[in-house]
């Protein structure tokens, strides 16, 4: 019996790490941010990673070198997504309260202009063939933002307020979650507009997105119910369905570990296998903390980072995770 008990404990510590990958191996702390943690963004040249402190007027900009806070960037109102244009020395910083996105040199990290998008600018994308900045807005609009002269060049009318949406590199298409009419909406960014809807009728609130571009797969992220939709980008058409964590905000593809990884604040990641373009399985549920809906996954060192909001008598952090275990 003693024997049977000493297995099955190791098997309950083992199991997870085995099957999903993850390991805690650092934790940076955050004092005095309060509130909701929205979007980061990673500067890989200067070994810099920005988070937006949503509920804290704030963005947060951690030196990865150190893994420790290296100063705090003040003056927003609700900031939400973050973008960086290496090319063009620029960051741009989407705020919901007042609709304006602000740029900065991306070195200096000194302002250079804004961008009045009138509403609750969210999202921000950088494509790099165009030099182009990409950020929702509103109640339903993408716009297409000079990076350089900070000059609106489109602004694409959606059915209503975008949210997480990712660029070919190989194509010309946008897609957009587009939660409040339940649907991906497709955008060719050459021709500036709208050419296709794809519903979603298998779940809805669909918030975050990731795109594995070689295999021509999408992967939405929905919270009613818990669910990730793998569509065909092709045909839009739903190829494959696994639950997955309540509340989530954020969603990662690992093309190299075949992985996708969904943080909610349902309080932990769930760690997807991917078998082939239509064959998907959780691999894991690692445990994180309530409300650490945000995430940022980077390839290149192989880096999960959570974000862990301030609350009751737990300080906010940044939780990092090594994937690196494969």
């Amino acid at each position: 019996m003693m024997k049977r008990l000493l297995f099955l404990v190791l098997i309950a510590i083992s199991g997870p790490a085995r099957a999903g990958d993850l390991t805690l191996v650092q934790t940076i702390p955050l004092e005095n941010v309060d509130g909701r943690i929205d979007h980061f963004a990673l500067d890989s040249g200067r070994h810099r990673l920005f988070m937006a402190a949503l509920g804290n007027d704030t963005v947060e900009v951690i030196d990865l070198s150190s893994q420790k806070r290296e100063r705090t960037l003040t003056g927003f109102g609700e900031p939400q997504g973050i973008a960086i244009g290496v090319a063009v020395n620029r960051m741009a910083i989407a705020n919901g309260k007042d609709g304006v996105c602000r740029v900065f040199d991306a070195e200096t990290l000194r302002p250079t202009g804004t961008v009045d998008l009138q509403d609750d600018a969210d999202n921000v994308r950088y494509e790099a063939s165009s030099r182009l900045f990409w950020v929702g807005h509103a109640s339903g609009a993408l716009a297409a933002i000079d990076a350089e002269k900070n000059q609106i060049l489109a602004d694409i009318p959606l059915k209503a307020h975008p949210e997480s949406f990712q660029i070919e590199t190989l194509g010309s298409r946008i897609f957009v979650n587009v939660p409040g009419s339940r649907e991906v909406a497709v955008i060719d960014r050459e021709r500036k507009a709208l050419i296709a809807r794809w519903p979603l009728k298998e779940a809805s609130s669909n918030y975050p997105m990731a795109l594995d571009e070689p295999h021509r797969r999408l992967f939405i992220g929905c919270r009613s119910p818990a669910k990730m939709l793998v569509l065909d980008t092709g045909s839009g058409h739903v190829v494959a369905s696994v639950d997955i964590v309540g509340d989530t905000d954020d969603i990662w593809f690992d093309q190299v570990g075949r992985r996708v990884y969904v943080s909610g604040g349902e309080g932990f990641v769930t760690v997807i296998s991917q078998t082939d373009p239509d064959h998907y399985a959780v691999a894991g549920k690692i445990p994180t903390a309530a409300g650490a809906r945000t995430s940022f996954f980077d390839p290149s060192s192989q880096s999960l980072y959570v974000a862990v909001p301030h609350r009751l008598t737990r300080k906010a952090e940044v939780q990092v995770y090594s994937a690196g275990g494969r």
